[in-house]
């Protein structure tokens, strides 16, 4: 099973909104929360051709605030496979429509399941990494799946002896 080049990024620009603000008249942080999710949810589903859920989102920077009245510009990109597992970094950048000036405003890394109909993890083709770039996309998302990994185990350690808590519980 192989993807084309272009299944493996996504981009989606969306126009800030009034109804999108916070109290102090930037974009509220759950709106771009909101977005980054579908962006992520599009690039993966696209990618596997599975329908997908949300496993994890790490590592969410809110380098600078957006303005209402920008144009923010979402690329996600497949940046690991696993058997049915992806994790897809996005990257967010705030335009200035008046300026022409451009932000990276915002980063992330959500990491998607592919399901079958039957609600069970189902395999998703395998990357293929074809440029200097996207193995240092990929070097850089099993470090991090890897420090995930980690950061369960020592929170489950240190955790432990806490009565009534079980952060596993679902």
């Amino acid at each position: 099973m192989t993807v084309e080049e272009d299944e493996k990024t996504l981009h989606m620009t969306v126009l800030m909104t009034p109804d999108m603000a916070n109290f102090s008249g930037n974009v509220h942080g759950g709106s771009i929360l909101k977005m980054l999710d579908q962006v992520a949810y599009a690039c993966a589903a696209r990618y596997s051709k599975s329908y997908v859920v949300t496993v994890s989102l790490d590592q969410v920077t809110f380098n600078q605030p957006i303005k209402v009245g920008e144009l923010v510009s979402f690329r996600a990109n497949v940046n690991y496979v696993g058997s049915s597992s992806m994790e897809i970094g996005v990257k967010v950048v705030s335009e200035n429509l008046q300026t022409k000036v451009k932000r990276h405003t915002n980063s992330c890394y959500f990491t998607m399941v592919a399901r079958g109909e039957d609600g069970k993890s189902v395999k998703v083709p395998p990357l293929e990494l074809e440029s200097e770039f996207e193995k240092k996309l990929y070097d850089a998302a099993v470090m991090r799946k890897n420090m995930r990994k980690e950061i369960t185990e020592r929170n489950k350690e240190i955790t432990a002896e806490i009565p009534d808590y079980n952060p596993d519980i679902s």
